[in-house]
């Protein structure tokens, strides 16, 4: 099975997938909002597209299946503001629409569970925007029958996106808030769920993005220096930590979230079910 993926917002998730696509024949297309970033994309095989600066007339006339990473606004989706209708028009030839977006709708449990079927009372405004533009591709796949997979993600660590860099330069601290724990993923788990639902598609699907073990951020910072035989990072309370808002935000929600779906319906077998087996393979693959 190939295609012709049209992916806005063509970042770090959606290139891990790329990776895998490109190989099997297909075609990817990625839009992306400045000119070196598209010669970056360019360079590893995606025909990458400037925009909102260019038509997509073309594009979305070859598409057969479309994924959203555009991150929302208080508006909502921004693809959805420019080409509504032009998706619209092209639902009947699309398989497969997937839209990534996060954990934080679910908002803050507490350090409980949360599932697909949990209510959705986001207590960040970046939650809150996504759930608006949950709620925009779930209307308009209501009225038009666009295939809408939505793909909810914990926070993503990968190549280049780990604890390694702060735990060898000194800046990293641990961060300590009693009871607080955060869910995860390996952007390569991400990229093999997308593709095994890109192959078994079920248009209205919801499904948790996340490994198998929630833990305190403070275990994740304190395994990576015993990784790499350094220091364990100093403890701070979270109470007088010097933080930028955006990363205090973080922890005004505490939650363990189940990926059930994820296995059963789809049959993926996590790569890297913790964060200890993600962290090593990270530090294997520098050598």
């Amino acid at each position: 099975m190939t295609g012709t993926l049209l992916s806005f917002g063509h970042g770090y998730s959606a290139r891990a997938l790329t990776r895998r696509l490109l190989p099997q024949g297909w075609t990817v297309i990625g839009t992306t909002r400045t000119q070196e970033k598209a010669e970056i994309l360019t360079g590893e095989g995606v025909e990458a597209v400037v925009w909102p600066e260019s038509d997509l007339a073309d594009q979305l006339s070859r598409a057969t299946h479309l994924m959203i990473s555009a991150g929302p606004d208080e508006n909502g989706d921004p693809v959805l503001a420019e080409l509504k209708e032009q998706i619209a028009r092209i639902a009947d030839q699309l398989a497969w629409v997937g839209y990534l977006s996060t954990t934080g709708v679910y908002g803050d449990h507490q350090g409980g569970w949360v599932d697909e079927r949990t209510a959705l009372t986001p207590s960040t405004r970046r939650g809150r925007f996504r759930v608006m533009a949950e709620q925009q591709w779930q209307d308009l796949a209501g009225k038009t029958g666009l295939p809408l997979h939505i793909f909810r993600l914990a926070g993503i660590y990968g190549p280049g996106r780990g604890p390694f860099a702060k735990v060898r330069n000194g800046t990293a601290r641990r961060i300590i808030k009693k009871g607080q724990v955060f869910s995860r993923i390996h952007v390569e788990d991400i990229a093999q769920v997308l593709e095994a639902s890109i192959r078994h598609p079920d248009p209205g699907a919801i499904y948790n993005l996340c490994d198998d073990l929630a833990a305190p951020p403070e275990d994740v910072i304190g395994y990576a220096a015993e990784l790499l035989e350094l220091p364990i990072p100093p403890a701070v309370d979270f109470e007088t930590a010097e933080m930028t808002p955006m990363a205090r935000s973080f922890y005004a929600e505490s939650k363990r979230v189940r990926n059930d779906r994820i296995k059963t319906e789809l049959g993926v077998t996590l790569k890297y079910p913790d964060y200890q087996t993600g962290l090593k393979a990270l530090l294997a693959g520098e050598d």
